[in-house]
C-alpha cells in the first residue's frame, strides 16, 4: 500500500471547505505509488495569478497541478480555487463535497502523469477518475444533471 504525506493549506476565506481528513481520504484513494503532496485551497485572486503565471491564462481555474518528481516517488503541489469549485458545483447541480473529491482525485492523477489534452488520454483519465470517485461513494462526476 503506497504511503501518502499530505499537507493541506487553507488560503481561502470561503466557508464549507473540506477537512484535512477528507482531502487525505480522496488523495489516498487515487495514489498508486508513495506520494508527497501539498493541496492549497485558494481564493480567486491567487488562483488567477497562478493560472496566468504558469499557463498564460488570465482567469482562475478549478485546479492546477505542479508535479515536482515522477514515479516511483511522486512529489507535487495541487492548487484548488474554492470560489470556482463552489460556482461549478452549483452550476452543475453537484454536491460541493463531491466536486472537491473529484478535483482532488483529478489533481493526484495529474501528478501521476495523466493528462486530458488528447482525446484518448482524456478518456483514460476520466475513466480512472470515475472509478475512484464512485468507489468513494460519489456519483460519476462526468454525468451532468
Amino acid at each position: 500500500m503506497p504511503t501518502l504525506n499530505l499537507a493541506v493549506q487553507y488560503a481561502s476565506t470561503l466557508n464549507d471547505l473540506p477537512s484535512r481528513s477528507q482531502f487525505r481520504l480522496w488523495a489516498k484513494a487515487a495514489i498508486r505509488v508513495d506520494t508527497e503532496a501539498a493541496i492549497r485551497i485558494v481564493d480567486e485572486a491567487e488562483g488567477r495569478e497562478l493560472n496566468k503565471a504558469y499557463r498564460g491564462k488570465d482567469y482562475a481555474t478549478n485546479v492546477l497541478t505542479f508535479p515536482l518528481t515522477e514515479e516511483p516517488h511522486l512529489m507535487g503541489d495541487i492548487i484548488i480555487c474554492a470560489p470556482v469549485v463552489a460556482a461549478e458545483a452549483l452550476a452543475q447541480n453537484k454536491p460541493l463535497e463531491a466536486h472537491y473529491a473529484h478535483l482532488t482525485v483529478h489533481g493526484i492523477l495529474h501528478l501521476h502523469g495523466y493528462d486530458h489534452e488528447v482525446e484518448a488520454q482524456a478518456e483514460l483519465m476520466e475513466s480512472l477518475e470515475t472509478a475512484i470517485i464512485t468507489k468513494l461513494g460519489y456519483a460519476n462526476p462526468y454525468l451532468i444533471t
